[in-house]
């Protein structure tokens, strides 16, 4: 896909997961639209008339988290903004890859179009000017626990609007402060409550979630094909996935996961020659798809709905609402509560697209389950054929099961018993992405298997949906005719995946 010619206007309410991709993913290009541009100046003014009448508000004139009630002199507000920034900037471990840190940067600067967080217009654009000039701040992945939004993954990123930090520009890492003046960009002096307008929400989160996401819906897609070239390879029936099998167990995933079978396997000729066999029931990986697969589509259709509401909301504390009579109010909507389930939701239905996978796998390279050549070897004993990509997708299969165990059940207080209850969802976040990937290698080995079963299949034909896929494989993966090295294989059509879910 190309990048979009027309600049993406962000308001704070109408973004789009696909918008984030294109930004993320292709460059597209950002700016604030009018009416954010009057929302955030109408907020600002309400913290600048703080300011002027010496009223005492949280994050405007006073100390955070459990140093609430400490009021800061006038004189020290623009250094507080920036001892925020340093003293939350502890997140470790590797860094988000630069497509989630731009996401990040969108994110953030959607939450503040909203105009409920009171920072300075010239400020946001300062945060799309990085986007623009491709100045992507190094983010560390680890550190957040989701309560008071992602504040450690938060304040790494806006330290390199101030000329700290790490970015990567031009394909170096660099010190933030050369890598603006590189980009031609002027570093930013926070004024009164900016440094808590960058660090409060659920940003981070939010952007590995939502292009997890969007790689796990094209995974669903994905399973269905993998698994309708398995159900050929093994003479698997047709008749699970008809349509009135679906109507009196109407859930929207298996309806759709079966019209999408029944279309992958039409005009088959592989079907035809076993019409009369003597085979009464398929294994369950067969002929229960609709069902778990099924299951997982509807399950990633809640997790779209909660980022869909989530990346369009006000997420900052304090929360500034202008025209009221107590315009500054101390809320929660940073916790991380609704990603962290969605997420955890979100492995949960993509370790079982994985597991489900396995099994078709186990049914192919098995002779006594597929009447098929020992591990589908071309001359087995003297080859092994496809017997330990079996084994690399069990060692990932139960890698998932550990990783899907719910990360949001879990909470560890801090800031002295303030925030005495967290979310985890940066964990859920990255779990579900490691998911994501280890399902995507699964699907790829039974894809790999599939195919190699279909050539002996040959020359009966299958479904026309099918033939496509398996034409696809083959035009990067020859058929196996004696031993080589599989990970080539599996990583060509792991790349074919990748290439197609983003």
């Amino acid at each position: 896909m190309t990048t979009p010619r027309t600049p993406l206007e962000i308001d704070g309410n109408s973004l789009t997961l696909e918008a984030i991709r294109e930004v993320a993913l292709r460059q597209r290009r950002v700016s604030l639209s009018e009416e954010a541009v009057t929302r955030i100046d109408a907020a600002r003014e309400v913290v600048e008339e703080i300011l002027r009448t010496g009223q005492v508000a949280y994050g405007v004139n006073t100390g955070f988290g459990n140093l609430a009630e400490v009021r800061i002199d006038d004189d020290a507000l623009e250094r507080l903004q920036l001892n925020l920034l340093r003293s939350h900037a502890v997140g470790v471990g590797a860094p988000l890859s630069i497509e989630e840190s731009r996401a990040l940067l969108l994110l953030r600067a959607n939450v503040l179009a909203k105009g409920v967080s009171g920072i300075r217009r010239s400020t946001v654009e300062a945060l799309l000017a990085l986007l623009e000039a491709d100045v992507i701040p190094v983010v560390p992945s680890k550190g957040s626990v989701g309560a008071s939004g992602d504040l450690a993954p938060l304040a790494h990123l806006a330290l390199v609007l101030v000329g700290e930090g790490e970015a990567h520009f031009e394909g170096e890492r660099l010190p933030g402060d050369e890598a603006l003046a590189r980009a031609g960009l002027e570093p930013v002096t926070l004024a009164a409550k900016e440094g808590l307008c960058l660090v409060n929400g659920t940003q981070a989160m939010a952007a590995v979630g939502t292009l997890t996401l969007l790689r796990a819906e094209g995974l669903a897609e994905a399973a269905d094909e993998s698994g309708a070239m398995t159900v050929e390879a093994l003479l698997g029936s047709h008749k699970p996935f008809r349509e009135e099998v679906q109507a009196i167990r109407p859930h929207p995933g298996q309806a759709a996961v079966a019209a999408h079978l029944r279309e992958l396997l039409a005009g088959s000729q592989i079907v035809e020659s076993h019409h009369d066999c003597d085979r009464v029931q398929d294994a369950y990986s067969l002929r229960c798809m609709p069902q778990v697969h099924g299951a997982a589509r509807d399950a990633l259709a809640f997790v779209r709905r909660t980022l869909e509401i989530e990346v369009n909301s006000g997420t900052d504390n304090p929360l500034v609402f202008v025209g009221s009579d107590d315009p500054i109010v101390s809320g929660g909507n940073f916790h991380g509560q609704y990603l962290a389930q969605a997420l955890d939701l979100l492995a949960i239905a993509v370790s079982e697209i994985g597991a489900i996978s396995e099994r078709r796998i186990e049914q192919i390279v098995n002779p006594s389950l597929s009447h098929l050549p020992a591990f589908l070897a071309p001359n087995p004993g003297l080859d092994s054929g496809m017997m330990m990509a079996q084994v690399t997708a069990a060692a990932l299969v139960a890698e998932n099961k550990v990783l899907a165990h719910p990360a949001s059940v879990d909470s560890i207080p801090s800031s002295a018993g303030r925030e005495d209850h967290v979310s985890m969802g940066m964990t859920a976040a990255l779990k579900a992405r490691e998911i994501v990937e280890n399902t995507r290698g699964v699907l790829a080995i039974e894809l790999l298997c599939a195919a190699q079963a279909l050539d002996l299949r040959s020359p009966l034909k299958p479904g026309g949906g099918v033939a496509r896929v398996h034409a696809l494989i083959r035009a990067e993966v020859p058929t196996l005719t004696e031993d080589r090295a599989l990970g080539k294989d599996i990583a060509k059509i792991d790349a074919l995946l990748r290439e197609r879910l983003i």
